[in-house]
């Protein structure tokens, strides 16, 4: 009779759990959406505070958060808001409650630009959120549809141009160097374009199932491989120049940290299949690369100063 009893119990519990495994499966699906922009945001942030150096103007940090959670709202809306392509290459996301990542995005979005516009910089929040929201749904009039997802190349250049515009608006306060703003914006605006075309290799079924044209479906894993690497190599031999001319702040640990860590997500992570120690590697030298910024400029500053 005992063992009777137990059966049942033992058959009513694993059902139990069996038929809660969506629910659970959907909470962390959640919290997969929420902290997926997390790194992606920090980075940003820090990468304001690095530009505020380079143009040797005085950093805000509240100014650098706020960057940091406009950014983090349009990366949470983009992955928010249904996309063909998202299915297959965002399958973590699956089941996600997005109405939590719209309200997170809208609430993050809200504190930034409220911060930005005491700053007297209200426009330059809006600029990245209606750039997002064109990429990820864009406009549809009549038969006519405009969504800057599609097109060879296009989503990593406007990606590239929206963040570069970002961040040197951001840190640019005081400064009276044209030249100087203008070079900031080139090394961040091909940083995040390069990167972007990084993350499209991750992507690369997705895109191909749903006919996106990415560089790296385009072009293939050697073609783009060659051409960001050109990129990344002339746009840092530009940048050493005009640190030589002192056209920005004598700041080698940055270009040099930008330069390898840079070269090496190019060189190991521009592949069509991802390991998971690949995709810890490539969130370190990609999204890490402000955090290791800074703290290698914290250590010469320890031992040189």
């Amino acid at each position: 009779m005992n063992t009777t009893v137990f059966v049942e119990d033992f058959k009513k519990t694993t059902t139990k759990i069996r038929l809660n495994i969506p629910t659970v499966y959907k909470k962390n699906a959640t919290v997969e959406l929420l902290k997926s922009s997390v790194l992606i945001a920090v980075s940003g942030a820090l990468r304001v505070y690095i530009a505020c150096l380079l143009l040797q103007t005085q950093p805000s940090i509240i100014t650098c958060i706020a960057g940091g959670l406009i950014i983090y709202s349009v990366y949470t809306l983009d992955r928010s808001l249904d996309s063909e392509e998202d299915v297959i290459n965002r399958k973590e996301l699956s089941g996600s409650k997005k109405e939590i990542g719209i309200a997170a995005s809208v609430i993050t979005f809200l504190i930034g630009s409220y911060v930005l516009a005491k700053e007297g910089m209200l426009a330059v929040a809006f600029l990245p959120l209606i750039i997002g929201y064109l990429y990820s749904k864009g406009i549809k009039i009549g038969k006519f549809t405009f969504r800057l997802k599609g097109g060879l190349g296009i989503k990593n250049v406007v990606v590239g141009i929206t963040w570069g515009i970002f961040i040197a608006w951001l840190a640019c306060n005081t400064c009276k160097s044209v030249i100087s703003i203008v070079l900031v914006f080139i090394l961040y605006g091909i940083k995040t374009g390069i990167n972007s075309v990084i993350d499209d290799f991750k992507d690369v079924n997705g895109d191909a199932l749903t006919g996106l044209k990415t560089l790296p479906v385009t072009l293939g894993e050697r073609n783009t491989h060659r051409l960001l690497t050109s990129l990344h190599i002339i746009t840092h031999l530009i940048l050493g120049i005009a640190l030589i001319l002192k056209l920005i702040a004598y700041e080698p640990l940055v270009l040099l940290s930008s330069f390898i860590c840079g070269l090496i997500c190019i060189q190991r992570y521009t592949k069509e299949d991802y390991t998971s120690i690949q995709k810890v590697g490539s969130t370190f030298f990609k999204d890490g690369e402000s955090t290791i910024t800074i703290i290698l400029r914290g250590i010469a500053g320890t031992f040189f100063v």
